[in-house]
């Protein structure tokens, strides 16, 4: 795994007040920011809280891209050209969103290098993130890919200071994270138990001893 440096809130204040004109939207639990197939005319910078993407197949199918959080951007795919979202997103805990125009957004890009630098940093992490998922999902057992989900999102929680962010995930979006079942996810999950690597107390606690189950 190699997540990015850890961002504080110094951060982020800082890369705020960079970024152009711009509105702050506040999300309950369970709102939806935008849905897949609605325009995407803006990109979004999460500030605080922690925001699921899913999309649906033209089957309809559907699966859990990923759990932002603070500090992340997502809608970002409009500065490419793309006039609709190919996503859906939704507020798992309280969030405040900031929203930046897309023309906006090209110009601080283009005239701000911290901004640029940022910006770029997020889509390489993005990236290499899609890469081990692809590469997790075609060569490692469900096992596996849930081990190594539970050590990314146990990971992003300390690096944004979101301890709450397991707390939140039910075993329904951990088994579409994973592309398995309900019932493999709980079997699974309570074997990790019994072997010490994840344990529940007042909330779902991972260990780093979990990243055994990778190496065998």
């Amino acid at each position: 795994m190699n997540p990015r440096e850890p961002e504080t809130a110094r951060t982020r204040n800082s890369l705020l007040s960079l970024l152009p004109t711009k509105k702050i939207v506040k999300y309950r639990a369970g709102e939806v920011i935008f849905s897949q197939g609605e325009e995407c005319s803006d990109v979004n910078y999460i500030d605080e809280g922690l925001v699921k993407l899913t999309t649906v197949s033209k089957r309809g199918r559907g699966a859990v891209l990923g759990i932002l959080g603070s500090g992340d951007f997502l809608g970002e795919e409009c500065l490419s050209g793309d006039t609709n979202h190919q996503s859906s997103a939704v507020a798992l805990v309280f969030s405040s969103i900031v929203i930046i125009k897309r023309r906006a957004m090209l110009r601080s890009i283009e005239q701000d290098r911290s901004v640029a630098s940022h910006f770029i940093g997020f889509l390489l992490q993005r990236n290499r993130r899609i890469e081990d998922d692809l590469i997790d999902r075609v060569f490692n057992s469900s096992e596996k890919r849930l081990a190594r989900t539970l050590l990314l999102l146990s990971e992003h929680g300390k690096r944004t200071n979101s301890p709450y962010i397991l707390e939140r995930i039910s075993q329904d979006t951990l088994a579409d994270m994973v592309g398995t079942t309900r019932p493999r996810v709980n079997f699974f999950m309570n074997k990790f138990r019994k072997l010490g690597f994840i344990r529940y107390n007042g909330g779902l606690k991972v260990y780093g001893s979990l990243q055994t189950v990778l190496q065998d």
